[in-house]
């Protein structure tokens, strides 16, 4: 099943801000937490521990699923073995997260717990860490997979190295994750602010487009949302974006257009031909379902470049009402009225939708 996440860092807020913020992520339908343990160091860890109990069992109470970020230090801190979780279970989380991994034997033999707990695998680690742990037999239904998020500007995950990495979890099966970065979020589990996503690209998106490339991917099943807090409008719109049947972009309507353009546009479910072209994303539904109508042409310039939203005008008959997104520019003779744009956050998803898949335009 897939879910959506939020995270949440105890030692850096109260607990009736975080209360506040799980009863408003439970409202927009999210059921993951990620959190960190690995700042619990010394004689300040066992408050640090009594915050995250609390909250933790809050968050139990709502029907949320946690999971807590540990590294090979921290076993002994929190007083864990291989061979015994009971800790982590007592604590109420759902899983664990291997910041850092061991050598194999070790990740297989704690998915063999008595007590369900999920063992999270750094995703982002990539050599053959994942062939490592699946030679030693695991229990795959307790064996998922989550990539790193980066504080640090330039530092995250290419998009080329996110999905290289991420293919060997999708041959296994596993169930995998990955974070976007809220805007309107000021803190982290380290003292830097520069957002949390797992691909560097996703750095500046808005955060819909972030959710979005991660869905195109394929590589994805949950998106958490990495920094706290984010705003209700972010909640909101990352919901809309994770739930939608397909992947929506979303275009910048020029003044000039018209109803019945706005309602090609506007209208769910395009299909992006399959007999493709260099230069023109086509979905020939519409001039189907518009053929009776007039659609009059107007001048738009001499070049349609890049994210271009054009619909065919009259001047096509043949071709009139057809929704067509520019790919390469091309020269403007008339036919086909410029309606909007991509945004920006949207332009470089276009490489993503694939010919015969469904997609969905939504203005800005």
């Amino acid at each position: 099943m897939r879910q959506l996440g939020i995270s949440i860092y105890p030692d850096q807020s109260s607990f009736e801000q975080d209360q506040q913020y799980l009863q408003l992520a439970h409202r927009y339908g999210y059921t993951r937490i990620f959190t960190s343990l690995l700042q619990l160091k010394g004689d300040g860890g066992k408050d640090i521990l009594g915050k995250f109990r609390q909250t933790v069992d809050y968050a139990n109470h709502l029907g949320f699923k946690t999971v807590v970020d540990v590294n090979p230090d921290l076993f002994k801190e929190l007083g864990l073995k291989y061979t015994d979780l009971h800790v982590l279970h007592d604590l109420g989380v759902w899983g664990m997260r291997l910041d850092e991994g061991f050598t194999g034997m070790e990740e297989a033999q704690m998915t063999h717990n008595p007590y369900d707990l999920k063992i999270e695998l750094n995703m982002s680690q990539g050599t053959n860490y994942l062939d490592s742990i699946m030679a030693y037999a695991p229990e795959l239904d307790n064996l998922i997979g989550c990539h790193n998020f980066y504080p640090q500007e330039y530092s995250g995950l290419s998009d080329e190295i996110f999905m290289d990495y991420s293919r060997k979890y999708r041959q296994y099966s596993l169930h995998t994750a990955a974070f976007v970065s809220s805007h309107a979020a000021t803190f982290g589990p380290w003292p830097v602010n520069e957002g949390l996503p797992t691909m560097e690209s996703d750095r500046q998106r808005q955060i819909y487009s972030q959710v979005t490339h991660l869905k195109l991917t394929g590589m994805v099943d949950d998106v958490i949302i990495g920094n706290a807090y984010a705003s209700e409008d972010e909640l909101a719109t990352v919901a809309a974006a994770f739930k939608s049947d397909y992947p929506t972009l979303h275009v910048d309507l020029v003044d000039e257009t018209t109803a019945l353009e706005k309602e090609i546009v506007l209208t769910p479910a395009h299909l992006y031909r399959g007999d493709t072209s260099e230069y023109l994303l086509r979905d020939t539904l519409p001039r189907v379902v518009h053929s009776a109508e007039s659609i009059p042409a107007r001048t738009n310039g001499s070049r349609l470049t890049r994210g271009d939203i054009v619909v065919v005008n009259d001047g096509y008959a043949r071709y009139k009402g057809e929704l067509q997104i520019i790919l390469k520019e091309m020269p403007n003779d008339g036919r086909r009225n410029v309606v909007g744009k991509l945004s920006d956050s949207d332009m470089l998803l276009l490489d993503l939708i694939k010919p015969w898949s469904t997609f969905n335009l939504k203005k800005v």
